[in-house]
């Protein structure tokens, strides 16, 4: 592939600093010469896990997410606390928080950029194997059920467009071929 031309940022300020993300305004000159701004989100990062035990089963959270007002039947998953952390290190904790999960092994499959234009959030998805139980420790602000199903379970569901998490979604597209 032909490497494209670039945008090159003129100027960059500040607008909002947060507890979970930045947000910045750039003025950018387009390869013809003409200017635009970009509004980007800044956020460190994040985490998903697909746990899936010896009989195919794969664990997930149902949880409340205040900006759809809905639930969401979706991975374990959380944000680095930190752009320093390892992601791996950050899957391990949230898995263990949210569904009270430790994995003998945990496989690194991807990231995904869950919104390219705007926000430069990275998602980094594990594979979860070598399951043993143990007790949840969810954040205060955390109110989850953990459900487990068969893995063909929720691809089916996928496929009759019940499930509307891209980073599961997307998790489900990078176990192909894997378990």
């Amino acid at each position: 592939m032909d490497k494209l031309p670039h945008e090159k940022m003129k100027y960059t300020r500040r607008i909002y600093t947060g507890k979970v993300l930045n947000l910045r305004r750039d003025e950018v000159q387009f390869p013809s010469g003409k200017n635009a701004v970009r509004e980007i989100v800044e956020h460190n990062g994040a985490v998903a896990i697909a746990a899936v035990d010896e009989n195919r089963n794969i664990y997930l959270v149902q949880q409340y997410r205040y900006a759809f007002d809905d639930e969401f039947l979706e991975l374990p998953a959380g944000k680095l606390d930190s752009a320093e952390e390892v992601p791996v290190d950050a899957a391990r904790r949230e898995l263990r928080e949210e569904t009270g999960l430790r994995a003998d092994s945990m496989e690194y499959l991807g990231y995904i950029c869950p919104s390219i234009a705007v926000c430069t959030e990275k998602i980094y998805i594990f594979l979860a194997k070598g399951l043993h139980a143990g007790e949840t420790d969810p954040d205060e602000d955390e109110f989850l059920n953990v459900i487990s199903m068969p893995l063909d379970e929720l691809y089916a569901r996928a496929g009759r467009g019940e499930l509307r998490d891209a980073k599961t979604l997307c998790a489900l597209t990078l176990l192909l071929g894997k378990l």
